[in-house]
């Protein structure tokens, strides 16, 4: 199908778009594609391939787009004029330590502040000059109800977890808020369209606010080099599933060649979604897990991201940093600290740490006066009524806590609301005895990582402090399973935060730990964050995009589906559609023909419920099989009676059935076996095991032919299906081992057959007969739409090469559906193989000319 422009994209998708004013153009200069300079509205270049890009040589560049810019900007009151300044605390700003010196890095997203309109084209000359930044000036209006409604409210709180089961519990889906969401991703598409070289550059898409822009620029750039890395959660398929929109954000990651999360769970839960949702399947190809989408090989990435510890450790190593320690030293001397680090957010588990501490205090009372729980609080990153009744609950709770088990001189838990400068959070870091991150729901977090390596600390720090360099070094880490960053810290006791009895006797196991199993936790723990910091991060993502995007321009590239259910199709260069005309010329000069069909899902279509051929298909069969000079076989799987029955009224067909264990040239010849041992003994082992796992897996059924079993869970559960079927498999290979049968999994089935019984078989045995009688077919036909009928496609080809005969063969080997096929050809549905059967049956039976038509009139008055 067709696409059209990126205009009638979005008003397909999401009907009238907010009214939003042009975005001011890319800067000519950066233009490194030339023709190509797009405004919003310019999306409708056609083709939606790469065939009028000219590509310009220069240096490997990344492009990274995020939301946010990695910029700080503030105008001066006295010149009006805007200061902007690198903001170093940036992830984004780190990711260029991973990259070679000679990549050239340019980042596209929006500024953490508002500039006027008229002010915008001095600015993103002056970003673009100084920091290589391409700024995304959203309409206040598309950027209030992009990021503050649709991603803060709709797609953070489900992606972790939390579903609006009533208006006081979170926003219902509101369509507004999802067109300002396409909007948003629509301008930064045209701001990263401005600067894109095809040929150079890799583009680095970061987190859930920009779902969409893969969609928008595989459109336009079919091989361009896309990577996704989302920064948090996946949700579960059953959480996921509730989004109305869910095919479109799913659909625009799948547009990508590399996806990445930062836990298998993540990657599990988005795996889930696509099987459930899209019917895909994935595999492991040597330790890579990949998806097969419609002949594009899309990679999944799992890899957490690590801090800068060069960034780190130079504000360890400034005196306010020292000096800031000794007082805090001072302060809480004689009493052990433990420090948590968070958002004021409803998923950090702020409330539930607190009441575990209070819970430790019951319990033990002689920790009363020796323990401080030190709560760093950072701003909160959104807005609303949860943010506002989770500060209320926590402040409610300190205070109830220290007005129960303080004194005078004695506070138990210390709040800390209002901003904390870095060297100051560095060094309550250095001081903790323990770090509690409690979060019910987090994609990483990465304050036990700061708080492992503050607690290494540096040689200058060491020298401020009077420390030698040779002492040991502790730290102990509570941390929720429910963090990103948990599976990676092995050596942290992990904690369920829901469960505060377990959570204050976890707390109470670290400040009571011996020292030495400290020493050992925090060994491991600071070896794996210095080697896996963001740099390692940024260059194995780098290095994996690379390698996806490896064989772009070794495929041929077709844009289908409309709206922002456009999908990609990448094939074979030499893999084209089957055209009708040349099947029918090449039919018409032939003299001798074999024609091979399939039945599911090329006579008839897989999803209908009805299975007998339509009278079109009958009809176009009995005029092919009245020419003497074809021989028409359909080669299924299916058993012999059905096939028998519902293609009755073809005289001159014949039938494989079974895969071939059956085989008849027409009406009035009797039915052969394949020549094989009619031993079928083993259908008694099969067909107990069999239906024990039908018992067992609701949606299941057994499939009983005379030569084969077959088990089908398409109806079943897809994860626990798939999960019985090789559970099955491996059963069936066990008990079979010695009986002359294959087992075959295949798509949604688990099948026992004969050896030596196969499409492609029996297709050669055909062709061999037709040899042998003399009848060398120089016109051959073959259709079919599932992994057996490639065996037809590989028969054929092998079979016609190794005949002796000069006379040449015309072969049209095809597939139905596009994807990675063994044949030449491909149709898109059923009706594309009516329609071509339909062109062959009227060659062989043309209507009478206009001419014998007169003759005969004139006769006839006579």
């Amino acid at each position: 199908m067709g696409s059209k422009s990126f205009g009638n994209l979005l008003d397909l998708a999401s009907g009238d778009l907010l009214d939003m004013p042009t975005t001011p153009r890319a800067l000519p200069r950066v233009m490194t594609v030339p023709g190509i300079i797009s405004d919003v509205d310019g999306y409708g270049i056609t083709g939606g391939g790469d065939s009028d890009v000219i590509s310009l040589p220069c240096r490997e560049r990344k492009i990274i787009v995020a939301n946010f810019l990695p910029l700080n900007g503030k105008k001066d009151s006295e010149t009006g004029k805007w200061k902007f300044s690198l903001d170093n605390d940036s992830p984004l700003l780190h990711l260029k330590d991973g990259f070679s010196p000679e990549t050239e890095v340019i980042y596209v997203g929006s500024l953490k502040t508002h500039v006027d309109v008229c002010e915008q084209d001095d600015v993103s000359q002056n970003l673009f000059e100084e920091f290589n930044c391409v700024a995304t000036f959203l309409p206040q209006d598309v950027h209030k109800k992009f990021y503050l409604g649709f991603c803060k409210q709709q797609l953070w709180p489900l992606f972790h977890y939390m579903l609006p089961m009533c208006p006081d519990h979170g926003e219902r889906f509101d369509r507004g808020l999802w067109q300002a969401y396409v909007s948003a991703n629509k301008i930064f598409a045209d701001k990263v369209m401005g600067v894109i070289n095809l040929e150079e550059d890799y583009i680095w898409i970061h987190d859930y606010h920009l779902m969409l822009l893969p969609t928008f620029l595989r459109r336009r750039f079919h091989r361009v080099k896309l990577g996704f890395f989302l920064h948090s959660p996946f949700p579960s398929s059953e959480i996921y599933r509730t989004l109305p929109v869910r095919e479109e954000l799913l659909r625009g990651l799948l547009n990508c060649d590399l996806i990445g999360f930062h836990t298998f769970d993540y990657a599990r839960h988005f795996l889930s979604c696509c099987c459930r949702m899209l019917g895909l399947e994935y595999e492991s190809k040597r330790g890579h897990i990949a998806l097969d989408y419609l002949g594009r090989t899309v990679f999944l990435k799992i890899l957490p991201i690590g801090i800068h510890m060069g960034r780190l450790e130079s504000v360890l190593n400034l005196p306010a940093t020292a000096d800031k320690l000794k007082e805090i030293q001072e302060k809480y001397r004689g009493k052990k600290v433990i420090l948590g680090v968070d958002d004021m957010d409803i998923f950090k588990g702020l409330s539930l740490k607190i009441l575990a501490f209070e819970h430790l205090l019951q319990q033990h009372p002689r920790m009363l006066g020796k323990i401080v729980l030190i709560q760093i609080v950072n701003p909160a990153r959104g807005s609303g009524k949860d943010v506002q009744e989770a500060k209320k609950e926590t402040y409610n709770t300190v205070k109830r806590i220290n007005e129960r088990y303080g004194s005078p001189d004695y506070e138990p838990v210390v709040l800390i609301d209002r901003p904390v400068p870095r060297f100051e959070k560095s060094a309550y870091y250095a001081m903790a005895e323990c770090c509690v991150v409690n979060a019910v729901r987090d994609g990483m977090n990465l304050v036990p990582y700061k708080y492992t390596v503050c607690r290494q600390g540096t040689p200058i720090m060491d020298k401020f402090l009077g420390i030698s360099d040779d002492s040991p070094r502790t730290s102990t880490l509570v941390l929720s399973e429910f963090i990103g960053c948990s599976p990676s810290l092995s050596g942290a006791i992990r904690v369920n935060p829901w469960d505060i009895d377990a959570v204050a006797d976890s707390i109470y196991s670290a400040i009571t730990m011996s020292d030495f199993e400290k020493q050992l936790r925090h060994k491991k723990h600071f070896h794996y964050i210095s080697t896996h910091d963001v740099a390692y991060w940024a260059r194995s993502f780098s290095q994996d995009l690379e390698r996806a995007s490896r064989d772009h321009y070794s495929k041929r590239c077709w844009g289908v589906g409309w709206g922002l259910g456009f999908r990609l199709v990448a094939l074979s260069p030499n893999f084209r559609r089957l055209s009708v005309e040349q099947t029918v010329s090449a039919y018409r000069r032939s003299s001798k023909r074999a024609i091979f069909l399939d039945y599911d899902g090329t006579l008839v279509p897989k999803t209908s419920i009805v299975k007998d051929p339509s009278a079109e298909v009958i009809s176009a069969l009995k005029t092919l099989c009245s020419d003497p000079n074809n021989t028409i076989f359909i080669v299924s799987g299916r058993g012999k009676v059905s096939l028998s029955e519902w293609l009755a009224p073809c005289k001159n067909l014949g039938i494989a059935a079974e895969h071939g264990y059956f085989t008849r040239w027409n009406n009035s010849s009797d039915w052969e076996r394949s020549g094989l041992s009619d031993d079928l003994e083993w259908k008694k082992v099969v067909e107990p095991i069999m239906r024990l796992y039908t018992e067992t897996t609701d949606g299941s059924s057994i499939e009983a032919k005379e030569s084969a079993l077959v088990w089908h869970h398409q109806d079943a559960d897809p994860d626990f299906g798939s999960c019985q079927a090789k559970e099955l498999l491996d059963h069936l290979e066990t008990v079979l081992v010695n009986e002359p049968v294959v087992v075959h999994r295949g798509h949604q089935i688990v099948e026992v057959k004969p050896q030596g019984v196969s499409k492609g078989l029996v297709t050669g045995k055909i062709l061999n007969r037709m040899l042998e009688d003399g009848s060398v077919p120089d016109f051959v036909v073959c259709i079919g739409d599932d992994r057996s009928d490639e065996e037809m496609f590989e028969s054929i080809s092998t079979t016609l090469s190794a005949q002796s005969s000069s006379m040449s063969t015309e072969v049209f080997a095809c597939t139905v559906g596009r994807k990675p096929s063994k044949a030449k050809y491909f149709l898109d549905e059923v009706s594309d193989v009516v329609k071509l059967l339909q062109g062959l049956a009227n060659t062989s039976s043309p209507k009478p000319r206009y001419t014998s038509h007169l003759r005969v009139s004139f006769e006839s008055v006579v």
